[in-house]
């Protein structure tokens, strides 16, 4: 088995970094249990890592072929690349934010398939729909993660590709997703290279693959500090809402985000860190179960 420790020559809060790699509750491929444990593809092969922190050491156990290849990219997965030092905060509440979480920063992966494949089912559903159809397709159909935890590395392209429609639909997956899914397994091995080049143009090229997709994509795979994710129901009305007081729309947001170029992710995920989030008055979206269609 094996292991690394690296010192980080800065904060790092292990919680909120490798916390955005956590797909919902009962997520197969992460567990916060005894430090942060998770199963993911690599070039190499299937491989888990186990990162703990002792005092100011970071601490990392690795299982399966691609074990070596995930403790290579320790220091990435934890914000060594990260520009943190370069972001200029220009109101109040973000700069208090940043003030409060020194040890928040951007993580890099350095892979796309796993990010793209979990991000494509959080297209235009509710959280509750994507992270239940992620819980079905890992469970039923991810090959079970190398080490001592009882994890399931995400289903692999091939693995996608050789599903019949009535498996898709017991794992609550609708067609336009399904559909998107496809395509990208197909080209799977080409959108590899959007992590070496930092390129979102090159997933957008996917049919079904729109700006919020390469977006999510972007944030995780290479820690990209400008990607905004342009879209979501959420994000635009929260953002101009901490700055403004008022709900606003994707515009309305863009432009309250233009000094923070070419930060401005940054800027949006000090004010999700915060927890500001704007009052809800509607009727929440009721979770759609597509197995029972």
């Amino acid at each position: 088995m094996p292991s690394k420790a690296w010192t980080p020559p800065f904060p790092v809060d292990l919680g909120a970094v490798l916390g955005r790699l956590r797909r919902g509750p009962g997520d197969p491929s992460f567990s916060a249990e005894g430090g942060v444990w998770f199963a993911a593809n690599t070039p190499c092969g299937p491989g888990t890592l186990h990162i703990t922190r002792a005092s100011g050491e970071v601490l990392a156990e690795a299982w399966g072929e691609g074990g070596p290849w995930l403790l290579d990219g320790l220091p990435a997965l934890l914000g060594a690349d990260d520009t943190v030092d370069e972001f200029v905060a220009h109101h109040p509440v973000i700069a208090e934010s940043r003030r409060q979480r020194p040890g928040l920063r951007l993580g890099a992966t350095g892979r796309v398939w796993d990010l793209l494949f979990a991000s494509i089912l959080e297209q235009k559903v509710t959280g509750v729909e994507a992270f239940r159809t992620w819980r079905e397709l890992g469970r039923r159909f991810g090959e079970s993660a190398p080490g001592p935890k009882a994890l399931k590395v995400p289903p692999t392209p091939q693995r996608l590709l050789g599903l019949q429609d009535w498996e898709w639909h017991q794992c609550g997956l609708d067609g336009a997703r399904r559909r998107t899914l496809i395509n990208v397994a197909q080209v799977a091995h080409r959108l590899e290279k959007a992590a070496e080049t930092r390129s979102r143009e090159l997933l957008e090229k996917v049919p079904g693959v729109g700006v919020w997709t390469s977006a999510e994509v972007a944030q995780r795979a290479w820690g990209d500090p400008d990607a905004v994710s342009v879209g979501d129901y959420h994000v635009a009305k929260n953002v101009t809402w901490a700055l403004t007081g008022t709900p606003g729309d994707d515009d309305g947001m863009m432009e309250l985000l233009e000094p923070y170029k070419p930060q401005r992710h940054r800027a949006v995920m000090y004010l999700e860190a915060a927890g500001l989030r704007r009052p809800r008055r509607a009727p929440r979206f009721s979770p759609r179960d597509y197995r029972r269609f």
